[in-house]
């Protein structure tokens, strides 16, 4: 299986980040690319080869939980800043610049965090050009750059940080703010100014120009192989297969696997978008219910879950490319949040994802993944820019287990049945009362537990039916939607009376973080 770095080792314009743990780490990479520059997160112990070889035009070292001067603290790679190439520190990245320059890092008289005023002590930088004089900056810090090393300069400063900027030689700057934060008004200035000013970045990286470069890539790599692509009918499989087949064409089989865990109508719709009648792709369509939901019986361990759907996936993709005379590759719709959270060297495990943690070692096939690095929205506008209808791009997302992590506990027939109505009718309330176009997700779940009611004068004892509606950009944070009342009570008032088995319906107000977007 090729690593995802070597398929992108040959794109035009790199930025890396470094990544030391710091909560604000996929937000930088968000704002660089909204810049026009594309960029990657490799773990801050990367090799210097390894990043020697990509051949970035410059790096960002992230922040990070640690104090650089604690004994094992994690370190930048030897070399990096000896190299040459242009490198911008925030927070512990700039902490590690000026300590390994012969700067002083202490310990903060108070932890900073929040807003900070700042003073321009070298106003004719062109790395702060841009900046009013009485600009605001987000602090999040217990360490702090005292005394900078010898030879830098100053730039930015407040009264309780006396190093909030910082400039050395040979392209290298540190900011012990954070510019990537909303709360930092003039960060994307700051930002801008270090990729086009310091690192020369030409600022075209476009979703038009990924295509471009990807389908390049692919069609090298692929040569005159068989190609199969997992098509659920989802927003991230859906423009994975429609990216490969612009570069491989017939080469390509989509096989759609309705695996039993799908919502009301989805089998069909998708048969009905890709196949003959709609896009025109080679599509095998394929009923395995009965075969993982026989896997799942007894199982009630989220994480198992997603294993077994995982794995199951594959060993159907590879009896079903068997059939269609053999394929070397398999394309599949990861995208960055998945890959982030089911876990790196440097961030927790959140939940294992089944196309990423939940693949069997011994797998047949050679991955393609060309949204691998892109986050949800950036996926949204490459279908955009492949044509692909605006009913798909701007489908909810839905997670590739289905319904198998919407039911908690053990996954049966009866409940399937229970959660598909429900989900139908409270989307369809949403839909009925003009709130889908503003909700990134909305769905229903069935919680492992029963409660106690009265329906008809007689006692029930029935399932909990569970809400869920929340906005966001990319999946890496959510809030709930604020729906108003008198919809909620319809969708509960329908999901009470319509489907066998509920008498109780709640509403989740929770954001991510804490929660997740899914429950399992």
């Amino acid at each position: 299986m090729l690593p995802p770095e070597e398929e992108q080792a040959e794109l035009s314009e790199l930025l890396l980040i470094l990544d030391f743990g710091g909560q604000y780490t996929q937000l930088i990479a968000r704002r660089v690319r909204e810049l026009g520059v594309y960029c990657e997160i490799l773990p801050y112990d990367a090799p210097m080869e390894e990043i020697a070889a990509l051949r970035p035009q410059g790096v960002i070292l992230s922040g990070g939980p640690a104090s650089c001067y604690a004994e094992g603290a994690p370190q930048e790679p030897q070399g990096l800043l000896e190299s040459g190439l242009p490198v911008l520190g925030i927070c512990y990245g700039a902490q590690l610049m000026a300590r390994r320059f012969g700067g002083q890092v202490t310990r903060a008289q108070a932890r900073e965090y929040g807003s900070r005023t700042l003073t321009l002590e070298a106003p004719d930088d062109p790395f702060i050009a841009g900046l009013p004089a009485d600009a605001e900056c987000w602090m999040s810090h217990g360490d702090h750059v005292a005394a900078p090393p010898p030879g830098w300069q100053v730039l930015l400063s407040t009264p309780t940080c006396p190093v909030a900027a910082m400039r050395g030689p040979g392209g290298l700057y540190a900011v012990q703010f954070h510019p990537e934060v909303e709360h930092t008004p003039f960060g994307r200035q700051l930002l801008r100014n270090f990729l086009y000013g310091v690192c020369g970045f030409s600022g075209e990286w476009t979703m038009g120009r990924f295509i471009d470069e990807q389908v390049a890539l692919i069609r090298q790599r692929v040569g005159n192989e068989r190609v199969v692509a997992g098509l659920s009918g989802g927003v991230d499989s859906s423009v994975a297969a429609t990216l490969v087949h612009r570069a491989v064409g017939d080469q390509l089989t989509c096989i759609f696997v309705d695996h039993g865990l799908m919502r009301k109508g989805e089998p069909e719709q998708v048969i009905q978008t890709f196949g003959p009648a709609g896009r025109g792709f080679n599509l095998v369509a394929v009923d395995r219910s009965d075969l993982f939901l026989g896997k799942l019986a007894g199982v009630t361990d989220p994480e198992r879950k997603r294993r077994i759907i995982g794995e199951e996936f594959i060993r159907v993709f590879e009896r079903e490319a068997s059939s269609i005379g053999g394929a070397k590759f398999l394309v599949q719709g990861t995208i960055y949040p998945d890959v982030i959270e089911s876990g790196t060297r440097t961030a927790a495990t959140i939940k294992t994802h089944h196309n990423v943690g939940g693949l069997p070692e011994d797998m047949q096939f050679e991955l393609i993944e060309p949204l691998r690095m892109l986050f949800k929205d950036e996926v949204r506008r490459v279908g955009a820019d492949l044509g692909l209808p605006d009913e798909l791009i701007w489908r909810q997302p839905f997670p590739g287990p289905g319904l198998g992590v919407r039911v908690l506990g053990e996954v049966t027939r009866e409940k399937l049945a229970i959660l598909r109505d429900a989900d139908a009718i409270f989307r369809d309330e949403l839909r009925s009362a003009g709130l889908e176009p503003q909700i990134w997700q909305s769905f229903a779940v069935l919680p492992d537990v029963r409660s106690v009611g009265v329906m008809g004068d007689e006692r029930t004892y029935a399932h909990l039916v569970v809400l869920r509606a929340i906005t966001s950009t990319d999946a890496m944070t959510a809030d709930w939607v604020r729906i108003p009342h008198d919809v909620l009570a319809r969708a509960a008032s329908r999901i009470v009376n319509e489907v066998d088995g509920v008498n109780r319906v709640a509403y989740d107000i929770t954001t991510k973080p804490p929660a997740t977007i899914e429950w399992e």
